[in-house]
């Protein structure tokens, strides 16, 4: 009996997702369907339970002040100078406005953890300058997704922060994992844009030499490390008294998104509007957040309630899978999810499920999180769902086509899985920093 309720709730979720209910709901609904089905009324106690539990951490907290700390920095304008500088140093380059959109991301990344504000950020102070210079359209529409994306792996990030909290490992520490595979897929998106600029001189033209003229490299250095200060100031406060054990992840959270909130002083965006409209964005992103997590859980907790985890056991067992065949069979299915929903769907989905079985293999939880948070970066660029792909959409010149945007994310994909494909064969890349910390 317990067979074909555990088949039915996955039968029963991918009906309500596919029918486009609410994911916290569906989530949810189906679990307390399961639990009733199973053991009747006396799972209700368990759903409560649940519930509470999600309110009641502690950790959680970050959540809805990163995203305000998100929130505040959009409207400082933060980024418009830090572009502004970073395409003069670069625009000498051939695909060097690209370069700097990569570059201006992952700082924005560093200071944000939200992907709608990123990529819209980006998005509206870079199309109209990639435009203006004649960029190709694809390679326009794949670096400002791509960029705009690294906010859920470079720290801080509440998907890390959600992770951590399902798969019950230090926050800290998965802060810390994602640092350098965040910085190396970075580092890649800016290999592949130079090498494709170099292959084909039409994707990526450099800037001519009368309109630098304009602005001495003097000027271009002094903007950009002026623009650049309050960002690493905020950094450094941040994931610095996190690495440092100075602050705990909520405590430094709530520092971020103070000293964000002076940021908008400093660069002249403070008024009470902003703040009332940071506010409110702030509890719309963060309840929804909350009710996906109790929703989860409640499927979650049903789930292996009737014995879900065994029953996936047995099924490798009978298959023959190897420890690594499943956890490349984990991220593959987090890939093939990422078309459909986003990682805050995914998580909930697949983390609680094949944790339990990596750890009978002798898999680190802390390094299958942070893999999974590689990969999971797809979860806004795959077709045919991507919600970074409609961000863009939303802003791009109205003669650009969707199969411009599909075209130019492709690569990108191909870079991340290439990354994670590293972070599989070398560990260390993911667990060195983690490893000199004590958090």
């Amino acid at each position: 009996m317990d067979e074909i309720i555990l088949i039915g709730m996955f039968a029963a979720l991918v009906l309500a997702i596919a029918s486009n209910h609410p994911l916290g709901f569906a989530l949810g609904g189906v679990g307390v369907a399961a639990g009733l089905l199973g053991w009747g009324t006396a799972s209700l106690n368990l759903v409560i339970n649940q519930t509470y539990a999600v309110m009641d951490n502690y950790l959680l907290i970050a959540i809805p002040m990163f995203v305000l700390m998100a929130n505040f920095l959009m409207y400082s304008g933060v980024a418009d100078g830090l572009f502004e500088s970073a395409r003069l140093i670069l625009g000498t380059l051939r695909g060097g406005l690209a370069v700097a959109v990569i570059a201006v991301s992952t700082v924005f990344a560093a200071t944000t953890g939200v992907v709608g504000a990123s990529v819209l950020t980006m998005g509206l102070l870079a199309i109209p300058v990639l435009d203006r210079y004649k960029y190709d359209r694809g390679l326009t529409a794949g670096v400002v997704c791509a960029g705009g994306s690294l906010g859920i792996l470079i720290p801080p990030s509440i998907m890390l922060v959600t992770l951590a909290s399902l798969a019950q490992v230090s926050v800290g520490k998965l802060l810390l994992a994602a640092v350098l595979p965040g910085l190396f897929l970075s580092f890649c998106y800016i290999v592949y844009i130079i090498v494709a600029c170099a292959l084909d001189k039409d994707k990526g033209p450099a800037m001519s030499p009368g309109e630098l003229a304009a602005y001495p490299m003097a000027s271009r250095i002094k903007g950009c490390l002026i623009n650049l200060v309050p960002p690493l100031i905020l950094i450094l406060g941040v994931l610095g008294t996190i690495f440092t054990g100075t602050a705990t992840p909520t405590e430094a959270s709530a520092c971020g998104a103070f000293l964000s909130l002076i940021m908008t002083v400093f660069y002249g965006r403070f008024s009470l509007e902003m703040v009332r409209n940071s506010l409110a964005d702030t509890a719309k992103t963060s309840a929804m957040v909350f009710v996906i997590m109790i929703g989860a859980n409640t499927f979650c907790s049903i789930f292996l309630g009737l014995n879900g985890a065994q029953a996936v056991a047995h099924l490798v067992q009978a298959i023959g899978l190897s420890g690594w065949a499943v956890l490349i069979f984990m991220i593959i299915l987090i890939f093939i999810l990422g078309c459909f929903i986003d990682w805050i769907g995914v998580v909930p989905i697949c983390i609680p499920i094949f944790l339990p079985l990596l750890d009978t293999y002798g898999f680190d939880r802390l390094y299958v999180c942070a893999v999974s948070a590689v990969i999971m970066q797809s979860c806004f660029m795959t077709p045919p769902f991507g919600y970074a792909l409609f961000y863009i959409k939303g802003i791009m010149p109205p003669d650009w086509s969707m199969l411009d945007i599909y075209r130019g994310v492709i690569p990108f994909l191909a870079v991340i899985i290439f990354v994670t494909a590293v972070t599989l064969v070398f560990p260390q890349l993911v667990m060195w920093l983690p490893g000199l910390s004590d958090l």
